[in-house]
């Protein structure tokens, strides 16, 4: 399979350095950046300018594409019309009503994919298969903790589209978050409603949000915390859930399954024991290491169209991260609670407002 790789900052170098030349069957024919010096970096394979060129051209039969994130609506647009498999980065677009039309593009016999590379790790996998296979019973709460995502303020100088509503379209939300937030919906599924408190510019010299604490609610009573921060150091990444059959953490790299004997609500309504107490197995899950990661997501989107593997990751379901990420900041900026899902069209018209007023330009 022919892939050209469009965008080639961090990311787009990064998965032509690291990951193509690892995949059998896959090679790279064509590579697109607007600025020539790093088209320079590949003279062995066909160079565009322009997206549009490289798509009509015939020298590919899939993009990756890693522009920034606006360009990811369009640029993909463009390649799902022309018949090209796409492997688009995180997030599919930068809000809701975008993802919808990428994903209305989207072609029968063409695959589509997203890179929610944390979808290999083993511990969710693990988790979900737990949650699916009813070992936990009812969730009853869910607080996922997520800053180690420390940035600092060089991270933030290094590209003038970072961290900006004209250029990336919100903060930590929609550059480290959106992996999170994909995982948080593949296990727990869509919540009903949204109240967050975005941070703006609390850490660092930024327009958008460095800091939130989100409070989430569904019809069935769970509820939930998720809070992200890029500001924090050393920072936590502490997933605890509160379930029927005890209590499940997911932390520094080990899943620790407090089991109760029996359902702790059956227990709860037949003891006569005001102050009871509930004997606990604690239950250390086996899993090592994190996953294939980027590798494996580009390994399956070849998989894919080669061999009609199925997707570890469809774009289609990238827009649940993003609705979730609108959902917070649309709470935050307009101080109300969010109900699930929403008209996308709502929160275009709100991003629009924060980049019509923003005193810096991508």
């Amino acid at each position: 399979m022919r892939i050209g790789v469009i965008g080639l900052g961090n990311m787009g170098s990064s998965h032509i350095r690291d990951f193509i030349p690892k995949v059998p069957r896959l090679q790279l024919t064509a590579v697109c950046d607007a600025d020539a010096s790093r088209l320079a970096n590949y003279p062995d394979v066909a160079p565009f300018s322009d997206p549009a060129a490289l798509i009509g051209s015939g020298a590919v039969d899939a993009v990756l594409i890693a522009t920034p994130h606006y360009a990811h609506t369009e640029v993909g647009i463009d390649a799902l019309s022309a018949g090209l498999h796409v492997l688009v980065e995180k997030p599919i677009s930068v809000h809701k009503a975008d993802c919808e039309r990428l994903i209305a593009a989207h072609q029968p016999g063409t695959v589509f994919a997203a890179m929610f590379n944390q979808r290999t790790d083993p511990h969710y996998l693990a988790l979900r298969r737990m949650i699916q296979g009813g070992e936990l019973g009812a969730i009853k709460r869910i607080n996922w903790t997520i800053t180690n995502w420390f940035r600092s303020a060089a991270y933030y100088s290094s590209g003038g589209w970072r961290a900006t509503w004209a250029g990336e379209g919100g903060g930590v939300l929609m550059n480290q978050a959106p992996h999170n937030l994909d995982l948080y919906q593949w296990l727990f599924g869509m919540p009903s409603r949204v109240r967050a408190f975005c941070r703006f510019g609390q850490y660092h010299d930024i327009e958008v949000e460095d800091d939130v604490t989100a409070y989430l609610e569904y019809e069935n009573g769970t509820t939930a915390t998720f809070i992200t921060s890029t500001g924090e150091f050393p920072g936590t990444n502490r997933l605890e859930i509160a379930c029927d059959r005890g209590r499940v953490v997911v932390e520094q790299g080990n899943i620790t399954f407090e089991r109760t004997t029996e359902s702790v609500q059956a227990f709860s309504d037949a003891t006569p024991s005001s102050f009871p107490s509930m004997e606990t197995w604690k239950c250390e899950v086996p899993v090592r290491g994190y996953g294939d990661q980027h590798l494996g997501i580009i390994r399956n989107f070849t998989e894919a169209i080669l061999d009609g593997v199925p997707l570890i990751a469809p774009a289609a379901e990238g827009l649940h991260s993003v609705e979730l990420a609108n959902a917070m900041i649309l709470s935050s900026v307009q101080q109300r609670t969010v109900e699930l899902p929403f008209d996308g069209a709502e929160y275009a018209d709100c991003l629009r407002g924060l980049v019509a007023s923003s005193t810096r330009r991508s």
